[in-house]
């Protein structure tokens, strides 16, 4: 949410991003009378594995979605990535799910994999106006970048000034150490977009703040999507979360760790160790 003209932002807010100045597709700090809010979810929710895991052995499919929601107060869409779902679709998730829910959607890989973020018009009005269905329940847009994709400022301007009257927040996953750079990230800052902060041995990462708000994705701490958080671990990132809180930043966590249901109860578990 963009704070009020009357409004500034606060100090903490302004340090966290390190003195990145407006404009663009991301959103501004907020108001000082907001509290910044921490969402931990997983990266989707139907998952066959699931049932009788983390979903009742005799609940039906249909009804997967009401009871994550019943759980958590936020999940990240992946299926957007690989097939585009309809703008009824997303109306349909919206009406179902409880007024404070939020969803973080995953641009489709047209637009980052095939294009490579190089888009014209008419795609990117697909995507925003399908993901407009969720109406103010879309909290982030996610652009996971391919793995020998290298930053390049141009293409990334481009992007992000084709999308910037969607006001919406972004955060973009790179897979490539190129974006890893103090001079990719301060453009990131420029347009307050979050470098989303992944932990995983298989692509490289780096904790920084680009936004005013933080964007988490956990993938496995060792093997990719088939591994548990260990008690120890989770603390850690819950350590990281309070202070990023109390530096009034929002926080989206995302575990993609599906094997065995790790992903929901190690967000289950990060939110008790949170607070």
């Amino acid at each position: 949410m963009r704070r009020a003209s009357t409004s500034r932002p606060s100090r903490a807010c302004e340090r966290a991003i390190r003195g990145a100045t407006s404009g663009g597709s991301g959103s501004r700090c907020r108001s000082r009378s907001r509290v910044a809010r921490v969402r931990i979810g997983t990266s989707g929710w139907v998952y066959q594995h699931w049932r009788g895991r983390f979903y009742p052995e005799k609940l039906a499919a249909a009804r997967w979605f009401e009871f994550y929601a019943s759980r958590f107060d936020t999940v990240e869409l992946n299926n957007s990535f690989y097939r585009q779902p309809s703008r009824k679709t997303f109306e349909g998730w919206r009406a179902r799910s409880p007024v404070d829910f939020r969803f973080a959607v995953k641009l489709n890989r047209f637009v980052t994999h095939y294009k490579r973020l190089k888009v014209s018009a008419e795609s990117i009005a697909l995507s925003y106006d399908t993901m407009a269905g969720l109406g103010p329940k879309l909290a982030v847009v996610l652009a996971q970048l391919p793995p020998r994709m290298k930053f390049d400022a141009a293409r990334l301007d481009g992007f992000l000034r084709a999308v910037a009257r969607r006001r919406r927040r972004h955060a973009l996953e790179p897979r490539d150490a190129s974006w890893l750079t103090d001079e990719a990230l301060s453009a990131l800052r420029r347009r307050r977009v979050a470098l989303c902060v992944i932990d995983t041995p298989r692509w490289p990462s780096r904790i920084a703040v680009t936004a005013d708000f933080v964007y988490l994705r956990f993938h496995g701490p060792r093997g990719l999507y088939a591994s548990n958080y260990s008690d120890g671990e989770l603390r850690d990132w819950a350590d990281r979360i309070r202070a990023w809180r109390d530096q009034d930043l929002d926080v989206f966590a995302y575990f993609n760790n599906d094997a065995n249901a790790y992903a929901v109860f190690n967000a289950l578990r990060l939110r008790e160790l949170v607070g």
